[in-house]
């Protein structure tokens, strides 16, 4: 199992909009968040915030001494929450100017830029990478939000559409999987490449802020990342699987398998030729998650077991090892990434990561916040308090003379990491 991004495969009319207007409970919502603010340093208690960096951000964050306020009737259902903001929830218009990577094993990936951006942005301007959940790409809404919410503060924004994702090119038999880390290192290269005086910051959701995450811990104190966000992360996927295959989470199941056979069916021509344990047949007609990955995914990065594969390529193991600012965002209703999966301790003693969970969210809804309940999801704007406060710290340092290397931001009460 990996994280989830519900965008692309439910027919729509399955969920249709009710005909009840949301402007009364828009107004009662809009009231009830604005409450007496608390001090800086103390979030609400409706928000469990923990980890070894919370004294260094938490000041950063200045929505997080308001409560978290689930949209009326939506947000009190993880159910309803994670299917109204998958198909309900606007989406913004975006043009993008695609760039396909040819990869060290001829593999392809597409990275879509904003375009106009070469020429609006000055070449130093923050570079934000966003990396969608599983079967998702730049066409999503919860990406297309931050994008735009990124945009207007001066960022410039790529999305990393994975392997045959956001109708990216296949042109090798392999895909992505929870734990290979090869794609985001060439994106991560071109960025850099490209932008060498300009700070490099990633922000994941669901499966991708599994592999970044996954990243993060592999590159530790190497990182050229500066900072980064991890969002809806299922972090164990062995816990993540078992609850997958449970109650209405089968519902979920069954759509991401039928993403994902739809993925493979556009390119079966390339796997007709494999041999050894690939299980082509059950892959093009996997009824769940995990068949997919026993067949497919699995055998293509060398685990012997679909088991063995969620337990090496959990983001849970990768934590201690983060040596660059990281803020995580759950929902403690997460039906997709459970939170009893979350390495809380881990995040805890690491001076450089923050955790955030939410009493309510769902799976990528977060419908809460003054733009609830079709606009942005009410993470965006921590997420952004938090860049920007890494970018600011990043400028100062700079105009100090102490011009950041190899991604590093010269941060009080951030601290390399030593690998145990």
């Amino acid at each position: 199992m990996a994280g989830a991004c519900l965008g692309s495969f439910y027919p729509l009319s399955l969920f249709r909009r009710p005909a009840l207007s949301l402007h009364p409970f828009s107004a009662i919502h809009n009231a009830a968040i604005a409450t007496q603010m608390a001090d800086d340093k103390t979030p609400h208690p409706s928000l469990d915030v923990i980890g070894g960096a919370r004294d260094v951000f938490l000041p950063a964050l200045k929505t997080l001494n308001r409560p978290y306020s689930p949209y009326p009737l939506i947000g009190h259902n993880c159910h309803v929450e994670t299917i109204f903001a998958s198909f309900l929830r606007i989406t913004p218009n975006v043009r993008y100017k695609r760039e396909c990577i040819r990869t060290k094993d001829s593999g392809s990936i597409a990275i879509d830029w904003v375009a106009g951006d070469s020429r609006r942005l000055p070449p130093d301007s923050p570079v934000l990478i966003l990396l969608p959940g599983l079967t998702g790409g730049s066409g999503d809404s919860y990406v297309r939000h931050l994008l735009v919410k990124a945009r207007t503060k001066g960022w410039r924004v790529i999305v990393f559409n994975s392997r045959g994702c956001g109708d990216s090119p296949v042109t090798t038999p392999q895909f992505y999987s929870a734990s290979f880390l090869g794609d985001m290192r060439e994106v991560v290269a071109v960025v850099t490449t490209r932008h060498p005086n300009a700070n490099v910051y990633a922000v994941g959701w669901s499966l991708g802020a599994n592999i970044l995450v996954n990243y993060l811990g592999e590159e530790s104190q190497t990182c050229p990342l500066a900072g980064a966000v991890s969002l809806c992360n299922p972090f164990n996927l062995v816990i993540a699987d078992e609850d997958f295959r449970k109650g209405f989470n089968i519902v979920y199941d069954k759509a991401l398998a039928r993403a994902l056979c739809k993925i493979f069916k556009k390119h079966a021509l390339l796997f007709e030729e494999l041999d050894g344990e690939y299980d082509i047949p059950s892959v093009a007609n996997a009824k769940s998650v995990r068949e997919f990955d026993q067949g497919l995914t699995r055998v293509s990065f060398g685990f012997k077991s679909v088991d063995e594969y969620y337990s090496n390529s959990s983001s849970s193991d990768a934590i201690k090892r983060v040596s660059r600012p990281l803020l995580c965002i759950q929902a403690a209703n997460d039906p997709i990434a459970p939170a009893r999966g979350i390495p809380r301790e881990a995040i805890k003693v690491n001076p450089n990561c923050l955790l955030i969970v939410t009493p309510k969210g769902g799976h990528l809804g977060w419908v809460a916040g003054a733009e609830a309940p079709l606009g942005a999801p009410w993470t965006d704007t921590v997420v952004m308090d938090f860049l920007e406060y890494l970018e600011g710290v990043a400028s100062k340092s700079a105009a100090s003379g102490f011009q950041a290397e190899s991604g590093q931001i010269s941060l009080e009460g951030v601290h390399h990491v030593e690998e145990v």
